[in-house]
């Protein structure tokens, strides 16, 4: 409706912050979070509806979304303390790697039963292990959920960054092998590794950094410059290393919250800034949904959508009865985990390089199932963790 008019850089981002303001204090009048709203201001800005803000504009301000999931990934960190693990064990990494599991395993043989490839099934279904943290974590900050699900949710959003990458690793050597593909398996499985295990180290290694300077500047002022200036600095060096940026990030975090007698006093700060950041990255994800992709969908998108949830569930579910966890973990946990987004679509696009003919079609099923999962998620999130009596009125 509006494409032809062109604003510049700063009025859109007023706009995206006045809309989003707008419909997040909309939704929430009918008990919706404010993220839906958010991503609802997102869509209705963008190319879809009024075509205010449209892909040249996302393009140039990405910095916002990546810098929004710096602060998130730190922020998930803060909740790796030893002592949690100490408690707990290792419920977290055990439900993580089931439910990525079970996501892929039950998208790849919805796909086979309706007749698709062994190769096409495995490099779509590689895909479905991955969850968006983002939206979980906003709703979780806006109701002020505490317990054993919202703590075990924390915990597992953040580890399955890494299992979703080894359960798409191994899927795609299975894949690339039975296509006659050129690469090796070892190279494909030594990559995630690699990405990983290099997040993991080097952000580790910038988290103690990070504490250095913390000794020396005690106002809130500087204190809040340097976490700025190490979560920037942890995402570049994550992108010319070529490791996940969320594992850098929250590897940092969790030595900061492990290793800093002030890390609570650290977090506060953040959570200064952290608003209109987090409002512009919603907003902006809302916009790049396209509607145009929901008709171009068809079966296989259906069983993807259906299926990668139900797996997840079921994956969530086991490995809380495999761990004795409490029984509103075993109920409300999986569908806490139906957000998808950034990671996803990133995977789409070198996924489609194994099958190449169907590049347009993976990358159509991801974004209609991203804009769903994220439009819904929130919503579902809430009402899971409200139900587990972690959500006050």
């Amino acid at each position: 409706m509006f494409e032809n008019i062109s604003l510049n850089t700063f009025i859109n981002l007023a706009l995206m912050i006045f809309i989003g303001m707008a419909l997040g204090r909309l939704v929430k009048k009918i008990k919706l979070p404010n993220v839906t709203g958010y991503l609802l201001a997102g869509l209705l800005l963008g190319p879809s509806v009024l075509g205010i803000l449209n892909d040249d504009f996302l393009n140039s301000v990405s910095i916002i979304s990546d810098a929004a999931l710096g602060f998130i990934a730190f922020s998930i960190g803060n909740e790796f303390k030893i002592s949690y693990f100490k408690r707990v064990g290792a419920t977290p990494i055990i439900i993580a790697t089931l439910e990525s599991l079970f996501a892929v395993v039950f998208v790849v043989l919805g796909l086979k039963l309706i007749g698709c490839s062994t190769t096409f099934s495995l490099v779509l279904g590689s895909i479905a292990a991955a969850t968006a943290p983002a939206a979980t974590i906003m709703v979780i900050k806006q109701y002020k959920a505490r317990g054993p699900v919202t703590e075990t949710l924390l915990s597992v959003v953040a580890i399955d960054d890494a299992t979703a990458l080894i359960m798409y690793s191994i899927s795609i050597a299975i894949a690339t092998a039975l296509s006659g593909g050129s690469a090796s398996t070892a190279d494909l499985i030594l990559k995630p590794v690699i990405e990983i295990g290099g997040a993991l180290v080097v952000g580790a290694i910038l988290g103690f950094l990070f504490l250095v300077p913390l000794k020396h500047f005690k106002k809130d002022g500087n204190r809040l410059s340097i976490v700025i200036a190490f979560i920037f600095m942890g995402l570049g060096l994550s992108e010319l290393c070529g490791f996940s940026s969320l594992l850098f990030c929250m590897s940092m975090g969790a030595i900061v919250a492990n290793f800093s007698p002030d890390v609570n006093h650290i977090m506060k700060l953040s959570d200064r800034i952290t608003p209109p950041i987090f409002m512009l990255f919603f907003v902006a994800s809302g916009a790049g949904f396209k509607l145009s992709v929901l008709p171009a969908v068809g079966l296989v998108g259906v069983i993807y959508i259906v299926f990668r949830v139900i797996g997840k569930m079921f994956g969530a579910s086991l490995g809380a009865i495999v761990c004795k966890s409490d029984k509103n973990i075993r109920k409300y946990l999986g569908p806490a985990l139906i957000p998808q987004a950034g990671v996803a679509i990133g995977l789409s696009l070198a996924a489609s390089s194994v099958v190449p003919e169907h590049a347009t079609e993976i990358r159509t099923v991801i974004l209609c199932g991203t804009l769903i999962y994220e439009l819904v998620g929130p919503v579902i999130s809430k009402t899971c963790l409200k139900k587990a009596g972690e959500i006050k009125e």
